[in-house]
């Protein structure tokens, strides 16, 4: 059966929703040890850490392009692929935001936000989120709210 992506997708529940937010604790806290080793201040950590989030700008042309760009700034694989890149071209500052970057992500793991899905911005891997999160609604009807 192929599922429409505009369609709501049940995320993960109970044990397993419970460990992957763990896993994002734990993302985040070594994160923040590693970054700790770094020469960078605590002052480029805090004005770094929230820049992920400026993807949200993306859900102003509607939900599937929010969807993306939002995916695209809370996936690890881009963090990863600074964190490698810092390596292979000895480059510490390189290093330091794949380390920022891997904590907001991790950050907002912990909290049970996830990678979102185009039927809105509740609609996450994680499970439902926001106020309607524990109900079972359709696109429309959380277009109507």
């Amino acid at each position: 059966m192929i599922r429409d992506s505009a369609t709501p997708v049940a995320g993960a529940s109970g044990g397993v929703r419970l460990l992957l937010r763990l896993e994002g604790l734990a993302v985040f806290l070594v994160a923040l040890a590693l970054y700790r080793q770094t020469e960078y201040g605590w002052g480029l950590f805090a004005l770094c850490f929230l820049a992920p989030d400026l993807s949200f700008l993306g859900y102003l042309a509607g939900d599937r392009v929010g969807a993306i760009a939002y995916n695209t700034a809370h996936s690890y694989l881009g963090a990863v692929i600074a964190l490698s890149a810092s390596a292979y071209l000895a480059a510490p500052p390189l290093f330091a935001a794949g380390l920022i970057w891997c904590a907001h992500i991790g950050f907002d793991r912990a909290l049970g936000y996830g990678l979102k899905y185009a039927a809105g911005f509740g609609h996450t891997h994680l499970g439902r989120i926001g106020r309607r999160a524990g109900t079972t609604s359709s696109p429309t009807t959380d277009a109507a709210t």
